[in-house]
């Protein structure tokens, strides 16, 4: 509005001034703020509605593991540490075996990946009996760990087929393994599981190169266990730790009370056993959890602070625009008045002007909304690139806000002397 009234010729506005009290190229330029605002606002509030409604999401999912009352930590040492994979083995059970003598831990295992955040590395397989690649390198990929017995037991996942792991699951015994769901439903789905054999090559602790391909017999199938940032599942397979051995291992243990209460007696029943090496990473599994929504978190909370601003701004600034343009109109209202409209006439008409305005703006927001979420389709999780639900709350909140804006100013000019107005004018 300064802006116009700095550049109007005096004389013209004299003459216009009386008649309609603005130019038209002043309220043309007033109804493009209010409709560009409207988009603006729509198209940032349903992105935030999506990363919000994305992260509640993802809060929900089904992880795979019971993450209530357990501890775990990292165990890291060096290949050369151990002769012989025996003491290998010898030092594994025995740190497993302190452990479970702690009061009020009811179970405990060993596992080459991190629960929650990452299996080990993949592995490339191939079906017995499948399909032949000349090219090793176009083979599939599996997340592929060695798990203790108890593995299953201590977080809570549940086996749907076959069996888990035992003690006599030893080194010189059939070497078995379990998959997940999703390596059933990605590589079995015309095979029993329960049936089938893959080749893995081996992996020898402190040689960079892998061995021969080995023979696994799969004998279980678990749900699937997310990591990571739990938007997907991945093929997993699990092979008894005896029978595919590492020196640096992840420990797990269910306890009966407080996991993080029991820190330093199983810190104290590590030691016991090796006084040298650290618990790296001790934390509970639902810290875990949390540290891995942590940037979705982040996102959330920025956009919602991003989007709590612009709706703010916007309702301000759409009350701004929508009570200056009423209130340039005072005069024709008063004309309208003084020729036989009703006050409810003149109100309706202000209000079904803002209405347009605020339609045209959220169509345009609309597509402005499509366009954000399609752009963050890619860190979304459970949602479509439109979130209705969002929306209708937004538009409405915005549509009463320019209604609101509008009657306030309207009513006022509704309710001026009829005969003041014809003087002016």
């Amino acid at each position: 509005p300064a802006w116009y009234a700095s550049r109007v010729d005096p004389g013209e506005s004299l003459k216009d001034g009386g008649r309609s009290g603005t130019s038209t190229g002043s309220q043309r330029l007033r109804r493009m703020l209010i409709v560009g605002e409207f988009g603006l606002a729509l198209s940032l509030l349903a992105g935030a509605g999506l990363a919000i409604h994305s992260f509640w999401n993802l809060t929900r999912v089904d992880v795979g593991v019971r993450t209530d009352h357990v501890l775990t930590f990292r165990l890291d040492q060096p290949a050369q540490r151990f002769a012989t994979p025996g003491q290998m083995l010898s030092y594994n059970q025995q740190m497993l075996d302190a452990i479970r003598s702690v009061p009020g831990v009811s179970s405990v295992a060993s596992v080459t990946g991190e629960p929650l955040r990452h299996p080990s590395d993949g592995m490339p397989f191939t079906i017995v009996g499948g399909h032949n690649y000349d090219d090793g390198s176009r083979r599939p990929n599996a997340g592929f760990q060695s798990v203790s017995p108890d593995y299953y037991k201590t977080l809570g996942i549940q086996l749907l087929k076959g069996r888990a792991f035992t003690d006599q699951d030893s080194a010189t015994g059939l070497r078995v393994a379990t998959v997940n769901q999703e390596f059933v439903d990605r590589y079995l789905k015309d095979k029993d599981p329960l049936a089938t054999r893959i080749l893995i090559e081996e992996i020898i602790p402190g040689v960079q190169k892998l061995g021969p391909p080995v023979e696994w017999q799969i004998v279980g199938v678990f749900q699937n266990v997310l990591y990571g940032d739990f938007r997907e599942a991945y093929p997993e397979v699990d092979v008894p730790f005896a029978q595919s051995l590492s020196p640096s291992v992840a420990i797990a243990l269910r306890t009966d009370h407080d996991p993080a209460e029991m820190s330093k007696t199983v810190a104290a029943a590590v030691h016991s056993v090796d006084s040298q090496v650290p618990l790296a990473h001790l934390r509970t599994l639902e810290d875990v959890k949390e540290e891995s929504l942590g940037e979705d978190r982040f996102t959330m909370i920025l956009f919602a602070g991003f989007a709590g601003l612009a709706l703010l701004l916007a309702a301000v600034g759409i009350y701004g625009l929508m009570a200056f343009s009423v209130s340039q109109r005072t005069q024709e209202m008063g004309l309208r008045l003084a020729l036989g409209a009703t006050q409810l006439h003149v109100i309706r008409l202000i209000l079904r002007d803002a209405s347009i305005l605020a339609a045209v703006g959220l169509g345009l927001g609309l597509a402005g909304s499509v366009f954000v979420g399609r752009t963050m389709r890619s860190t979304l999780y459970g949602v479509g690139t439109l979130d209705y639900s969002v929306l209708l709350l937004v538009s409405g909140l915005l549509v009463v806000t320019a209604l609101v804006a509008s009657y306030v100013p309207a009513r006022r000019a509704a309710s001026i002397d009829p005969m003041k107005a014809l003087r002016t004018e």
